[in-house]
This record gives C-alpha cells, structure tokens and sequence, in this order.
C-alpha cells in the first residue's frame, strides 16, 4: 500500500540517472541475451550490450516499431520462457495483426506500482473509491487500472467500458471518488447527464484520470466544469507496459511525470531518427529498464511530444500530444491534426466536443467535411455564428478548407473506448 511518495520521487538527478543507467545495462542485456529478434538486430547494427557505458550509448542501438512486434505475433518478443508468463494481454489490432505483450509475476508486481503511484499522484489516497470504465480483457486499460488502484489501498469498482446509464447509476448508489475512464467516453456521459436532467457536479466524483487517447486543455476546462473535478492525465501504451508509465500531477496539472524509473524517454526526428534536446518536439521513444517477459529498446510510440524537466518530481514531463506522425493527416498539402480542430471546435458554446472529419478525393483535390451536433438548448443564430466562426478558425489557423454539417444532439455516433475521429475515403 502507497501512503507517500515513492522514494524515488524524492530522489536527486544523479540518483535518478545513476540507477537509470544501472537498470539500462541490465534491460539491454536481457533483451539481447533473451531474444533472438533482438539479438538480429543488434548484430544487424553492429552493437552489443557490452558497448552501453553511459546513458548517451542507447543511441548507438536500433529502434524497435509496431511492425517488429507484429511480425513477432504472437509469442516471439518474448524473452522469457512462456512457462514465466503471469499474464497475456493485445493492442486493439486496429490494422493488421494485433500486438501481443507479456508480463511476469514481477512485472505485474511493477504494473501495479507505477499505477498506484499514479492514482496517488492525481490526488487519490487508500480508502477511496475508484470507478473504472476503462476496457477490461485482452485491453491493457481496465486491469492496469484495476490493479493499480488496489496496489494503492482502494476499493475498485470494475465496471468496465459501455452500458452508460448503468455507469451512472452505479456511480449514484456507490459514490466513487475516482474515475478512470476514456476523456472521449465520459463526454459521452456528460450528455446522457443532460438529456436526464441531471447535474454531473452533484456525483461523488472528485477525481478523474484520463487515458488511452489524446485530449486538449479545452476538454479538461469543460470535463471539470461539468462535474466540479479535478482532471488528470495519465499515458501508457500496451507496447511499453500499460497504463501509468506517465502520470499529471493533480496539483500541478503541468504535463504527466514520466516514471523514468521504469521507463527510459526520448525524443528523436520522426523523419531522421536523430534525438532532439529536451525541449524540442518530436517522436517520443522509450525504452524499458525493468520488464522481465518483454522489454522494448527505444520503442517508436509514434506520438510527438516534448520533454520538460521535471517539476513536483525529478522525473521529466511530457507536453499534451499534440498528435501521431503516424496519423497525421496531409490535406493538399497541409498537416492536419485531429486535435486541432478538436481544440478550435471546444471553444464554440453552442456546438458539442463530438465530431467526425471525412476525407475523400472525388476529384483531384482533397475534399475535407466536418460534422458536428449542435448543443442542447443552443439557437439557431447561436449555432450559425459558431459554425461560421468554427469554419474560419480553421480556414485561417490551420489552413484548409473545411464544409460543416451541424447535427442534432447526439447523432454522432458515440465510443466507449478510443473515439474514432477520422473517415479517410481517399485511398479506398
């Protein structure tokens, strides 16, 4: 049970990167001597673990990406033998194969521990309650969150994904201090709210963590707003551990704390692969110091961030990820990212944060439409000036083109995990 801060957290710089480097040696190893996919690409590189003498020599190794654990599907990134493994789970599998990661006791023991240092991070404390309605199963979400809360001292609440009426009756009758929950699904539940007539500021409710999606600080003005909250974010990814490599704190709300502890972070070129200086935006990399059944070696999460030196903790902070270079959408020759509009949209009173973008190419020009729902309760002359305001904003500070659909409320077609924001048509 975590009742004050982690000693590391604590802990000097020197320290930090003392045992930084410890943990790197042996995780480097590991890998090599662990697996034989490694092992190739090592020696592809002409590198051996032998030649990591500081911290700046990670740069001389390969990166990993999506597409080596994929063709390793399903079982060989592994580098332990499966009779170790405590635990299987799987990414979505959006495209292609999904990616199946592994965990040893011990590495579920860690798991555990980075995610109760989260919760206790954003402001959670033993004896609180926490609602998770995150994804359970073959999802990373659900059982990160769940084990980590129960690491901490709460009493968790595993409601799972969906079903949203009963989520707010079940918050009504158990009043949860904690949620855990997608930003995108409890806006989805910000309007059941007000289609009942209720008032969300009136639950239980005083703390929310945010994950497995990106999400503006527009959206944590209206998430606190509504529900009288305070907002979190917390980051992971399946590949890496999880849920809670890195987590806000809720005093500070200044970016999430990277567990450096556990976790080794980067910042490099998506284009060139160089490692950019702390501060400079770019493609964050990490790499894994204490995973037994599957560590990654400056692993490729695709998502562009900044590192910020450390503020409540030594660790370093992560900016909002302001989008994926693996997801950014070129539109006649502009760079486009969902969360800009998302951004620019949240800022108009009487349109709803629920939008889809559908891209198609009839012609030989890239043809962007926008749907939107207006707000309930919101006028005609209200929703015509945000439109209005909506499609300029965007002209002028992103530089497309856009048309707009204003929909009624609630016709946008919800998710109780990761919103799907973006129609592509172009390529089909």
């Amino acid at each position: 049970m975590i009742e004050t801060l982690h000693a590391i957290e604590r802990a000097s710089l020197d320290e930090l990167r003392s045992l930084q480097l410890e943990r790197l040696k042996w995780s480097v190893r590991h890998a090599y001597e662990g697996n034989p996919r490694y092992r190739a690409k090592f020696d592809a590189a002409g590198v051996h673990p032998d030649d990591l003498r500081s911290l700046d020599d990670l740069t001389r190794f390969p990166f990993t990406t999506k597409a080596d654990l994929r063709d390793a599907y399903p079982f060989d990134f592994f580098a332990v033998p499966q009779q170790q493994l405590a635990r299987i789970h799987a990414s979505s599998g959006t495209t292609g194969k999904p990616v199946v990661v592994g965990y040893t006791r011990a590495d579920i023991q860690t798991w555990s521990e980075v995610v109760a240092r989260s919760i206790h991070a954003a402001g959670g404390r033993p004896g609180m309650k926490v609602h998770v309605a995150y994804g359970y199963g073959l999802f990373t979400g659900g059982l990160g969150a769940h084990y980590g809360a129960e690491a901490l001292g709460c009493a968790v609440i595993p409601m799972g994904g969906g079903q949203t009426e009963k989520q707010m009756q079940i918050i009504a009758d158990f009043r949860p201090d904690i949620i855990m929950v997608t930003p995108s699904y409890l806006l989805a539940m910000l309007d059941a709210y007000t289609k009942q007539g209720l008032d969300p500021a009136a639950t239980s409710l005083r703390i929310g963590i945010f994950g497995a999606e990106p999400w503006t600080e527009a959206m944590r003005r209206e998430i606190e707003t509504a529900f009288g909250i305070s907002a979190t974010d917390i980051y992971g990814l399946s590949e890496v551990m999880g849920p809670g490599v890195a987590q806000e704190c809720g005093v500070a709300k200044d970016g999430p704390t990277i567990w450096e502890d556990h976790f080794y972070p980067e910042i490099i070129d998506p284009e060139t692969g160089a490692v950019l200086p702390d501060g400079a935006e770019g493609e964050l990399v990490f790499t894994s110091l204490t995973k037994q059944a599957m560590p990654v070696i400056r692993y490729r999460t695709r998502d562009l961030t900044r590192l910020l030196p450390g503020s409540a903790r030594p660790m370093r902070r992560m900016a909002k990820i302001t989008g994926r270079s693996d997801d950014m959408l070129i539109v006649r020759g502009v760079n486009v990212f969902p969360s800009q509009i998302e951004e620019i949209l949240l800022s108009c009173p009487a349109l709803a944060p629920h939008y889809l973008i559908e891209l198609s190419r009839p012609g030989r020009m890239d043809v962007v439409a926008l749907a939107v729902e207006r707000r309930v309760g919101a006028g005609d002359d209200e929703v015509k000036r945000d439109l209005a305001d909506l499609q300029h904003r965007i002209k002028s500070l992103i530089g497309i083109s856009v048309s707009i659909d204003a929909r009624p409320p609630g016709s946008i077609p919800r998710s109780e995990g990761k919103a799907k924001r973006v129609i592509d048509k172009r390529h089909l």
